[in-house]
């Protein structure tokens, strides 16, 4: 199947974390679900919300301390296709870095 964003292992976690469940999740929290540092989730966010997969709005707590927080949920129009892109890219084996060379077979020596 074809998506409106480059499917990565990260991207995949990102939305594995959104069809948690969760009905608070901002970008910090998604970072620490899938052990994936800030800088890289919220990129992921930004351009899933801009294909319409995410929506997002801010926090409307205004005694919470700190900074306000992003949330994100998946639209539910999308909900379907997340759950199967999961399921397909979760089942599949991982890819052996054929980069990699061992002394003696073919590579450094």
């Amino acid at each position: 199947m074809s998506y409106p964003f480059r499917v990565t292992e990260a991207t995949v976690d990102v939305i594995e974390a959104l069809l948690s469940g969760d009905e608070e999740l901002y970008g910090l929290k998604i970072a620490k679900m899938t052990g994936r540092p800030s800088g890289s989730v919220v990129p992921i966010l930004m351009r899933l919300e801009g294909c319409g997969w995410v929506l997002s709005e801010w926090e409307q707590d205004d005694t919470a301390r700190g900074p306000r927080r992003r949330f994100y949920r998946l639209h539910a129009d999308h909900a379907g296709e997340a759950a199967s892109l999961v399921r397909e890219r979760k089942k599949a084996p991982r890819k052996v870095m054929s980069a990699i060379l061992r002394p003696g077979i073919g590579g450094a020596r």
